[in-house]
């Protein structure tokens, strides 16, 4: 397994030297990838009455690709957003986004997508929160025809580009895509789009299910099942057993990656977040 860090967006806070500290650190503890979630806007409870989701307008999110770009000048991790709600973003300039933080790492990029949850951030960005299952499909054609076309036609349920394509190119041609996923459907979607996925939940009877269902998809839309990555997620909560033995778990499971998430641990500062991640390299290590 290829082992990185979730980047604690929540609690990193603003301050660019603690992002800096956070990502060197990171590297010289000898992980491979740092993963972002996305978020552009966060909703206001005392606006929202009886809003019950995890984030609101006071969590902190770092745009993943300016801070991707920023990270590429520091060090030689890979990228990887874990996800972008792709849905809610013009695919177009997403394309160009992601070429060119790939031309910046020298190809150490993944692009993990999802669709999201959060209506009020869709409807900020004027993008439709009901069709998003349909427009992400489009979405990933597209994406990899701009990728490795120089000039593209395309005319589709949700876009149309005539005769344009981007410069420079990305070095990865095209950038792997990855797909968030934790229902049916999307495990199906999965299947049969992605390069890799990103599951939901721990080993067990409930990711053997989706890894089945995944690898179903794969198989009917012509693919191998084999060639799609899978990248685990453990949460560190201070019991190097338990660590480890979720770690066993996801390797026995075939995940392909797997990242440590320091997030909601109890860790004050930057310092604290990379000493639970030396811990747990030495735990991966063993």
């Amino acid at each position: 397994m290829r082992i990185g860090v979730v980047l604690p967006q929540t609690e990193i806070g603003a301050d660019a030297g603690a992002v800096r500290a956070y990502a060197q650190g990171v590297e010289a503890l000898g992980y491979g990838h740092v993963l972002a979630y996305d978020h552009v806007l966060g909703a206001d409870p005392a606006v929202h009455t009886g809003w019950k989701r995890p984030y609101n307008v006071r969590t902190t999110f770092h745009e993943p690709f300016v801070l991707f770009g920023y990270l590429a000048a520091l060090t030689s991790l890979e990228l990887v957003t874990g996800i972008i709600i792709l849905p809610q973003r013009q695919t177009v300039l997403v394309a160009k986004q992601a070429a060119e933080v790939d031309l910046l790492t020298g190809g150490h990029v993944r692009l993990g997508v999802g669709l999201g949850w959060n209506e009020v951030e869709y409807e900020a960005l004027g993008q439709d929160f009901t069709n998003r299952g349909r427009r992400i499909e489009e979405q990933v054609a597209l994406l990899r025809r701009l990728w490795t076309e120089a000039s593209l036609s395309f005319e589709g349920e949700f876009h149309r580009v005539t005769g344009a394509g981007l410069n420079p190119p990305p070095v990865q041609q095209p950038i792997p895509i990855w797909f968030g996923a934790q229902s049916p459907r999307a495990y199906r979607r999965a299947g049969r789009l992605a390069d890799g996925w990103f599951p939901q939940m721990q080993p067990g009877p409930e990711l053997d299910e989706a890894i089945a269902t995944v690898g179903q998809a794969a198989a009917e839309a012509g693919r191998d099942p084999d060639a799609i990555g899978m990248e685990g997620r453990i949460r560190w909560k201070g019991d190097p057993d338990a660590f480890g033995q979720l770690a066993e778990g996801w390797r026995a499971a075939g995940a392909t990656h797997l990242s440590v998430n320091t997030m909601d641990a109890g860790l004050a500062t930057i310092d604290d977040h990379l000493a639970a991640l030396e811990t747990a390299a030495g735990l991966l290590e063993g």
